[in-house]
C-alpha cells in the first residue's frame, strides 16, 4: 500500500488547497459585502449620490461570490436550495447593475430630457427604480434559499441562517409595493428622509450579515 501514499497525499493536498481557495473567495465576497453596505449607508447619511451608486454595482459582486461558497459547501440534501439561491443571486447582480450604471453614466453625464428622466431616474421612482426593487426582491429570495442550505454548526452560523431566512421576507414588499403606485410622489423628485431611513435600517439589518458570513468561511 505505501507505493500509493505520495498519489494519495497528492490527492488529499489538491483537495485542501481547492477547500482553501473556496473557502479564500467567498470570505473576500463577505468582506466586500460588509464594505458596501457599510458604505452605502454612510454615502446615504452624507448624501453623496454617485458613492452609493457606485458602491451598489460592488455589492452584488461580493453576495455573488459569498453565496458560491455556500453553494459549494452545501450538503446533498440542500443542493437544490443553494443553487436556487446561486441562481437568484445572478438575477439580482444583473437587475442592479443595470440600473445603477445608468445612474452613474446615462443620467448623471448625458443630460437627458426630463420624460427620459422620469423613467430613468432613480430618484424618480420610475422603471428603473422598480427595476432596482425588483434586484433586491431577488436578492431577500436567495439569501433565504442559501439560509435553507447553510449549516449551522455554531452559534453564529445560527443566527447567520436565521437572518438569511428572515431577509427572504423582504421580497413581499419589494415585488408587491411598485405594483399599488406607493412611489408615484417620487415622480417630481419628492424623495423626502423616509426613504433614506428605511434604507439605512436595511444596511443596518444586512451588516451583521456579511459580518457573520466572513467569519463563517474564516
Amino acid at each position: 500500500m505505501s507505493e500509493y501514499a505520495p498519489s494519495f497525499n497528492r490527492g488529499m493536498a489538491r483537495l485542501e488547497g481547492a477547500i482553501r481557495m473556496n473557502r479564500r473567495i467567498a470570505r473576500v465576497g463577505a468582506g466586500i459585502v460588509c464594505a458596501t453596505v457599510f458604505l452605502f449607508a454612510l454615502f446615504l447619511i452624507v448624501d453623496f449620490k454617485f458613492g452609493y451608486y457606485l458602491v451598489c454595482m460592488f455589492l452584488p459582486i461580493g453576495y455573488i461570490m459569498t453565496a458560491a461558497g455556500f453553494q459549494v459547501e452545501a450538503r446533498e440534501d440542500s443542493k437544490v436550495a443553494a443553487n436556487v439561491g446561486l441562481v437568484l443571486a445572478a438575477i439580482y447582480a444583473t437587475l442592479v447593475l443595470l440600473v445603477y450604471f445608468a445612474q452613474n453614466t446615462s443620467v448623471r453625464l448625458d443630460g437627458l430630457g426630463e420624460g427620459a428622466l422620469r423613467v430613468l431616474d432613480f430618484g424618480r421612482g420610475g422603471l428603473i427604480f422598480n427595476y432596482d426593487l425588483l434586484g433586491y426582491g431577488m436578492m431577500a429570495l436567495s439569501t433565504f434559499f442559501i439560509g435553507l442550505s447553510v449549516r449551522a454548526e455554531s452559534r453564529a452560523d445560527l443566527w447567520l441562517k436565521r437572518l438569511l431566512m428572515l431577509h427572504g421576507a423582504f421580497f413581499i414588499g419589494c415585488f408587491i409595493m411598485p405594483m399599488t403606485g406607493v412611489f408615484n410622489s417620487m415622480a417630481d423628485g419628492q424623495n423626502g428622509s423616509g426613504g433614506v431611513i428605511a434604507l439605512v435600517a436595511w444596511c443596518a439589518y444586512f451588516l451583521p450579515v456579511g459580518a457573520l458570513a466572513y467569519r463563517h468561511f474564516r
